[in-house]
């Protein structure tokens, strides 16, 4: 039994793309909660198993997953059949996963500086900045169409979604804006949206 905690128009919604580029809804039960937004709208919901009150979270039979990092690595491991990323033994796989936690690692909290008006030598060497960030992208997409190549992945999912969600803060760059469009052209997001819209009318 597969329940996924799911707030729409929130970082849980590439999770139901994910599970519908996957052709895997119809295997878990989605839950409609609430959170606490950072415009301050939302709230809590006690619903939420979650410990904070976020979003994405994953139940598979008991067992607890948090955090979209987790969570993709374990629904892609759980339905290979899509091949949206490379299994244990494959050579792409520490590629694979290398790209999940530089998003985690670098994407995230470089990109959240940035909207914070944050700059200070110790976060620009740990994290790096938007134009090293930039840089890396650019470099993985010079190999082809999307990051690991000619295949679409959970990868070019989870990296594009950000820059997807808040265009602004995609880089001056004609590679990386022809890939956020090309992975937004994706029918599962234009899914994605409708679902979220249905579900927010139905609250």
């Amino acid at each position: 039994m597969l329940t996924l905690f799911h707030a729409p128009r929130s970082r849980s919604s590439r999770i139901v793309t994910l599970l519908r580029e996957l052709d895997a809804l119809d295997k878990v039960e989605i839950e409609i909660v609430d959170i606490t937004r950072g415009d301050g709208s939302g709230r809590k919901d006690p619903r939420n198993p979650h410990p904070e009150g976020k979003v994405p979270l994953l139940v598979h039979d008991g067992v607890v997953l948090w955090e979209s990092i987790a969570i993709i690595q374990y629904l892609t491991d759980l339905f290979p059949e899509k091949n949206l990323a490379p299994l244990a033994g494959d050579p792409q796989r520490g590629r694979y996963l290398s790209w999940l936690a530089w998003y985690a690692g670098v994407v995230e909290p470089v990109l959240i500086m940035q909207a914070a008006g944050l700059s200070h030598p110790y976060l620009d060497f740990t994290f790096r900045g938007p134009e090293q960030m930039a840089e890396r992208l650019e470099a993985a997409l010079k190999d082809g169409p999307y990051l690991m190549g000619e295949r679409y992945t959970a990868i070019d999912l989870l990296l594009h979604s950000p820059f997807a969600w808040y265009p602004a803060a995609t880089p001056d760059s004609a590679v990386i804006k022809a890939w956020v469009e090309r992975c937004g052209a994706r029918p599962s997001l234009q899914w994605t949206a409708d679902y979220d819209v249905r579900s927010v009318a139905a609250a």
